[in-house]
């Protein structure tokens, strides 16, 4: 029974690892070892905007302004608000750059955090336009400015208008920017200014480069790609690879289809990335169709097309969407639309990670500091998990008082294992122990320890959040190694508190643990290590009250 409960101690600790692992292949958007492959959402080809080039990075320029010889010579318009710097090419109103001023980059501290931006092997853009007829405008198209201001000073708000016209039909971008949020609303008036009636479809779409974001790891990364929301399918997670295979599926045959083509009145799309998101919110209670596709070499779209009905000549027709961008902060993002705050994945052990984020949140408003939050929230799961652990560290403490007999019941029935395990039950009936309690803490308490790590991983409000001293970030690796080397201190110091094997070779195995475990959170968020150091400090105070005022019982 003593191997039996080592063996378990060893379990549990593979079982860890493979849970982790199984979290990250879903995080990054393929299909965990226990959950079947990601469901992707996909509109029959003549859903698909018509206007989009083959090309998406065009260049300035290329484009003529209808009844002109000379090219279209664009320009871009910088707006400014108290939370981001916005870039908009007058070449098809698109926004082309868009800084976050409050968020540092992840690698670059001496740089804002970029969410759309184009140049180098990047491009993450955000473009409308119109479908439905040839020549409309569209993300290819010129458009003029409208004058007004461009930086956001006492005002609450500022606004960018652009016009086009082309194929008898004015469309007329408006894009309104508000303080403090992250909120663009962006509103799109088509005017029919022609002699016959039209059909418009207005896409709105976010085009995405399929490679891997700066300075990821196997232990801090994170799911990048296409997601999406509707009330009927809930929550997707696409990918970029699966995208890419459709559209091949697509080449090699012209009448491939998706087997159910997604439409909704209501959800949004989005390009999903670590602790960010930008996501387009289409006019709710107007049907649209949701698509994803390739637009050119390693680079895809998500988007939807929603028609806007007969327009007849003269006749003006408005849409209103929604563009956010920014963090993945849970309030702001449940406020934006319903099923947003989905984006903030805490992986598959939500049912824990998102009431342990709440209890964290609610102590760090207390104390101001994420380090003392995980630190007092260890000390609380301890206070929780008291009676457990007592009852453990007691039968612990009762095994080693013990130890004597049961060497030398091993040494009595060293040729007759099953006599051996008789006695050893005999002897744990009478001693009343729980040869398996002291595993009882440690099973109990890895849901909380992966839920933490999901935690550190998806919450932006951790994102260079210090602690003290040489901890600078919380959901960054300790860069001087000083937590996981506590951590093995603290873990053989443990393993010394508790019963040693007779075994030279079981000893040998259990003092790897603390080395196993210590080279494992080198590459671990120095939180999750916090976490643990605490936690294992408190159980050695814990363990040793216990044996000590239990040594003094066995005595008398």
């Amino acid at each position: 029974m003593d191997i039996n409960k080592r063996t378990i101690l060893w379990i549990v600790f593979a079982v860890s690892l493979v849970a982790l692992w199984n979290e990250w292949m879903i995080s990054t958007g393929r299909p965990g070892m226990f959950s079947p492959a990601p469901k992707v959402a996909q509109v029959d080809a003549k859903a698909k905007p018509a206007g989009t080039p083959a090309a998406v990075g065009a260049t300035a320029g290329a484009a003529a302004v209808p009844g002109t010889a000379a090219p279209f010579q664009s320009q871009i318009v910088t707006v400014t608000t108290d939370v981001f710097k916005v870039d908009i090419d007058t070449l098809g109103g698109q926004i082309k750059r868009l800084e976050l001023l409050k968020f540092k980059d992840g690698i670059d501290k001496s740089k804002n955090q970029l969410l759309f931006q184009q140049g180098g092997n990047r491009v993450f853009l955000a473009q409308t336009g119109l479908v439905g007829a040839a020549n409309l405008p569209n993300h290819n198209s010129g458009f003029t400015v409208r004058p007004g201001p461009r930086v956001l000073d006492t005002g609450n708000q500022v606004q960018l208008v652009l016009d086009a016209e082309q194929g008898g039909v004015r469309l007329t971008k408006t894009f309104t920017f508000k303080r403090g949020d992250y909120v663009i609303d962006v509103r799109h008036d088509v005017t029919n200014t022609g002699a016959a009636p039209v059909n418009p479809e207005l896409y709105l779409q976010l085009v995405h480069d399929g490679n891997k974001p700066e300075g990821s790891s196997w232990f801090n990364s994170s799911f990048t790609g296409p997601t999406l929301y509707t009330d009927a399918d809930k929550y997707q997670k696409l990918s970029f690879e699966k995208v890419e295979k459709e559209d091949a599926s697509r080449r090699e045959n012209p009448a491939f289809q998706p087997n159910h083509p997604t439409k909704a009145d209501n959800g949004w799309v989005a390009i999903s990335q670590h602790f960010f998101v930008s996501a387009l919110v289409p006019q709710t209670k107007q049907m649209h169709d949701i698509f994803t596709r390739k637009v050119d070499t390693n680079t895809y779209a998500i988007g939807v097309v929603q028609p806007l009905g007969a327009l007849a000549p003269g006749a003006t027709v408005s849409n209103s969407a929604k563009l956010y961008s920014g963090p993945q902060a849970e309030a702001a993002l449940e406020s934006v639309t319903p099923g947003l705050a989905l984006v903030k994945d805490y992986g598959m052990l939500t049912i824990v990670a998102k009431p342990m984020y709440w209890v964290m949140e609610h102590i760090h408003s207390a104390l101001g500091n994420w380090g003392w939050t995980i630190i007092a929230f260890t000390i609380l799961i301890k206070l929780i998990f008291f009676p457990l652990s007592a009852a453990s560290y007691r039968s612990m403490a009762k095994m080693k008082l013990v130890t004597p007999k049961m060497t030398a019941i091993r040494e009595r029935f060293k040729g007759d294992p099953q006599k051996m395990n008789q006695a050893m039950m005999e002897l744990y009936k009478t001693e009343k122990i729980n040869p398996l309690g002291g595993c009882l803490p440690i099973v109990v308490q890895m849901p909380v320890f992966i839920s933490l790590y999901w935690v550190l991983n998806a919450s932006v409000e951790m994102r260079g959040a210090p602690w003290l001293g040489w901890i600078t970030d919380l959901t960054q690796p300790d860069p001087f190694f000083v937590l996981p080397v506590l951590y093995a201190i603290s873990m053989f110091v443990t393993m010394k508190l508790n019963p040693q094997p007779a075994d030279p070779a079981q000893a040998k195995m259990m003092l790897f643990m603390p080395v196993a475990f210590s080279v494992m959170f080198l590459f671990f968020p120095s939180g999750l290590v916090l976490y643990w150091v605490v936690n294992n400090l408190f159980s050695i105070a814990q363990q040793w009250v216990i044996t000590k005022k239990m040594a003094p019982a066995a005595v008398k």
